[in-house]
């Protein structure tokens, strides 16, 4: 079953035109990469699957729903949907842990404080942090911020989770954990993920379905083993990480 489906998605900005048709569907259940060197229109595509970008023409459908022509509570609705776990983690500087995680629930829920704390600590708890409510974002390396910003991200219980270059910065043993933690929340709250990654060797060991953008479109869509027997030579020499032609690893 499909969760989103992008049809025939246009956007540009100015006269950069960014995505010139994305085809592509993300299966439910799954985790499905997006791949491309630097300026391709990743992170673009993965703010139109919010709601934070709506495109020039085409359609984003969400569940069936297309989000680009949702407003108000209807566009609220389907963003709740969603977890967002954002490149740099983008926690709050002036908040405590807690306070970061709890804060989609201070937001958008009637649980009480205790109900609050008690659902931080279980959540904290699930990506591997125990007893750093208290602490600040500038206390936290790296990869704890990255686990504290995906603590948050599914707080709410979303069906849908969205990475946005998720090991970006980090040492290949802290990507080596994100990595391993990014399966453990498909496997255990059966969500659907969709990341933008620029580790190919890794998405290959672990995604389940794998797009390819490349000059605004999607250019080849597969399993990690029919992306590695592809004979393209754009998926060729991606994944052979050439720096001549039009191709480039990030």
């Amino acid at each position: 079953m499909t969760k989103i489906e992008y049809r025939a998605v246009e956007k540009s900005f100015g006269e950069n035109h960014v995505l010139r048709g994305v085809d592509f569907q993300v299966p439910s259940g799954r985790i499905t990469a997006i791949i491309g060197r630097s300026g391709e229109g990743k992170s673009v595509l993965l703010k139109h699957s919010l709601g934070l970008l709506r495109p020039d023409s085409g359609e984003i459908l969400v569940e069936g729903d297309d989000i680009s022509k949702l407003g108000g509570r209807s566009l609220n609705e389907t963003r709740s949907k969603f977890g967002m776990l954002f490149q740099g983690a983008a926690l709050f500087d002036s908040m405590t842990v807690e306070e970061n995680v709890a804060f989609p629930l201070v937001e958008h829920s009637a649980l009480t404080r205790p109900e609050i704390a008690e659902r931080v600590r279980e959540t904290l708890r699930l990506v591997g942090l125990d007893g750093v409510e208290s602490r600040m974002p500038s206390q936290l390396s790296g990869g704890m911020k990255k686990r504290v910003g995906l603590a948050r991200a599914i707080i709410r219980e979303p069906e849908i989770i969205l990475y946005d270059e998720p090991t970006t910065g980090l040492d290949p043993i802290l990507t080596d954990s994100i990595h391993r933690l990014i399966i453990q929340m498909q496997e255990v709250l059966q969500v659907t993920s969709l990341m933008i990654s620029h580790d190919v060797e890794k998405v290959l060991d672990f995604a389940h379905y794998i797009g390819m953008l490349h000059e605004g479109k999607i250019v080849f869509a597969g399993s990690p083993d029919e992306v590695r027997a592809s004979q393209d030579p754009l998926v060729k020499q991606f994944l052979a990480g050439s720096s001549e032609g039009p191709i480039e690893v990030l």
